[in-house]
């Protein structure tokens, strides 16, 4: 059972793309950016990988393209390791543009974060990683493939036991844990705690999403598992505490 603000994106997800007949155009990622290689640069220098978060919502508001960039490049020159775009238009206020204006103003890789019903999503704009959320993909393994044929790397999102195991039947390498419940929206670190070894033991890339505030709330996921983790709000809130978060700088 999802909460009815979950309800809500995925009805108007659907109405949208009954709305926008498929097309034949098709995306092709040549020059995909490796997340892991780029986390264990990171770590290499004693930095925490962050996943940092363009997330409009945050602001009430939607963001012009120039905007964007500059989000990205300030997300860039304080080390975080890939940039997390919200797409979803309506209630998180993103757009696809959003995705292809962090793209073209860092050499970050970009994670795309929407709700991926469908293939021909994919296809909306080039990304180099791309959010696939188990709970709401009947075809998850179907997407997997589509989005690596692209040339995009699927991170396949879960909340649950039952979704990671669903999660590692595909060919993903990377899955998301996501601390928050998707059917009281409620917040809590033990979620990956529970999940994070169980992941980690299966040999996948993984990375802590939800409720991380804090640079003790890194530790704490590091040492559960947490090869990148993935912040949204607190960014947004305030951009510069990445430096505190990943342990460039201290408090």
């Amino acid at each position: 059972m999802t909460s009815m603000v979950v309800r809500e994106i995925l009805r108007e997800t659907r109405e949208r793309l009954s709305a926008h007949p498929p097309t034949a155009d098709r995306v092709k990622v040549n020059d995909a950016r490796n997340l892991p290689a780029r986390a264990a640069d990171l770590r290499s220098r004693g930095i925490s990988p962050i996943i940092a978060e363009i997330k409009p919502r945050i602001l009430g508001r939607s963001l012009l393209p120039d905007e964007v960039a500059a989000m990205a490049r300030r997300y860039e020159a304080d080390g975080a390791c890939t940039i997390s775009v919200l797409t979803q238009p309506t209630y998180f206020l993103g757009s696809p543009e959003n995705a292809k204006s962090a793209r073209e103003a860092s050499s970050l890789p970009i994670l795309r974060k929407d709700f991926i019903l469908e293939e021909r999503q994919l296809d909306e704009v080039a990304s180099d990683l791309v959010l696939l959320i188990a709970a709401f993909s009947p075809h998850l393994d179907g997407l997997v493939e589509a989005a690596e044929s692209r040339g995009m790397e699927p991170l396949v999102e879960v909340h649950t036991e039952e979704e990671l195991t669903a999660a590692l039947k595909t060919g993903t390498r990377m899955v998301g844990i996501n601390n928050r419940n998707l059917s009281t929206l409620e917040v809590s670190l033990d979620t990956f705690k529970r999940l994070g070894p169980v992941a980690k033991g299966s040999g996948l890339f993984v990375v802590a999403e939800s409720g991380i505030e804090t640079r003790e709330d890194v530790l704490r996921m590091e040492e559960a598992g947490a090869d990148a983790l993935l912040v949204g709000t607190s960014l947004m809130q305030e951009p510069a505490l990445l430096p505190l978060l990943n342990g460039a700088a201290r408090p």
